[in-house]
């Protein structure tokens, strides 16, 4: 099969002794109630993939630029302000290389197919992860994926995405046409999404989580909710429970928005980690005792899944070109139905 050529930004290399010099245009405007601090944290806490030392460059360089005028990276933000920077960094070609990796189709038509994503997986490629992923397999399986309205990233025919340890349901279109119709339909939140979650705790009732979502001002690498804040996007859960366990509950979460970690993100904020969750605390033990057999127990459950214990269990949408409701479910992986098994067998042995 041949391979497609996709550019990508590779953040990790930025020598630019060799690469052709590039600029990236980041532009914010400081909320009305942002704290004064200096602009080199500011803008540290809004690129992702920028480190501070390339900030600082920047300014140096005069790339940094509040209300139209050159400032340095010790330069205090105001409310109001508006704050612009130009970033050279390389865009490097590389090609997205068809790999013959094992995936579960549970439906395909002329427009879409249903995968059913197994952990340890992620979607698309990026910095660290240019092959073994979804979307390596994808381009094995299937010819001419659509490719999304200024694809840098390698990222053909997806329409959405979940984690890389998140197991379940994603729709891959096919066409054009399917890309921009479903993508449309996750847009207006017309999709149903349901997903299976394990958290820690005891919840006691049904409710949702509202609340920005946004990157951490305090680790670029997670997400926050700010409740009470311009800053994020706006984010809605919906939580139902299955099953209590006492220690830690089943639950069924629905979507309204589709945030970037956005369950895991809610449930910590409310004080409920998904079990095993690796970058929002849940893979510690929160609830139970010290002892050494109860430890060991935990020990043991957390061992049976790469990461969250999360499951897309569910997506309806509309068909692009038929029109009729389409609506997938996939089942427990086995892991997950395991460690379910195990707390249940746990509770009901005290």
């Amino acid at each position: 099969m041949e391979s497609n050529k996709i550019l990508i930004d590779d953040d990790a290399a930025f020598e630019l002794e060799n690469e052709e010099e590039l600029f990236e245009h980041y532009r914010f405007k400081v909320d009305p109630g942002q704290e004064i601090i200096r602009i080199d944290k500011y803008l540290l806490d809004r690129l992702p993939n920028t480190s501070r030392n390339k900030i600082q460059v920047a300014a140096k360089n005069g790339n940094v630029h509040v209300n139209g005028k050159k400032e340095k990276q010790n330069y205090k933000v105001k409310p109001g302000d508006e704050v612009a920077m130009v970033l050279p960094y390389p865009i490097r070609e590389f090609e997205l290389i068809p790999q013959n990796i094992p995936i579960e189709i549970l439906y395909e038509d002329n427009e879409l197919l249903i995968v059913n994503k197994a952990a340890n997986m992620v979607v698309h490629p990026g910095y660290g992860n240019y092959s073994g992923t979804l979307v390596n397999a994808l381009v094995y399986h299937i010819n001419n994926l659509p490719n999304p309205p200024n694809d840098y990233y390698g990222r053909p025919g997806l329409v959405h995405r979940i984690d890389k340890h998140t197991t379940g349901i994603l729709v891959i279109a096919k066409t054009e046409m399917a890309l921009t119709h479903l993508a449309k339909q996750f847009y207006d939140r017309t999709t149903e999404r349901k997903y299976i979650a394990l958290v820690w705790g005891d919840l006691k009732e049904d409710g949702f989580v509202e609340g920005n979502i946004g990157r951490s001002l305090k680790n670029r690498k997670v997400m926050s909710v700010f409740p009470d804040s311009d800053y994020g996007k706006f984010a809605k859960t919906h939580y139902k429970v299955i099953e209590r366990f006492g220690l830690v509950t089943l639950i069924e979460c629905k979507l309204e928005t589709g945030r970037t970690h956005q369950i895991r993100v809610h449930m910590k904020y409310i004080g409920h980690p998904l079990f095993n969750d690796l970058e929002y605390g849940g893979n510690k033990i929160l609830r139970g005792t010290i002892s050494v057999p109860y430890r060991k127990f935990v020990e043991n459950c957390f061992s049976l899944l790469s990461g969250q214990a999360l499951h897309a269990k569910s997506l309806g949408f509309i068909q692009p070109s038929t029109t009729k409701k389409l609506f997938f479910e996939s089942d427990l992986p086995v892991p997950f139905t395991n460690l379910v098994s195990n707390w249940r067998y746990y509770c009901t042995d005290k």
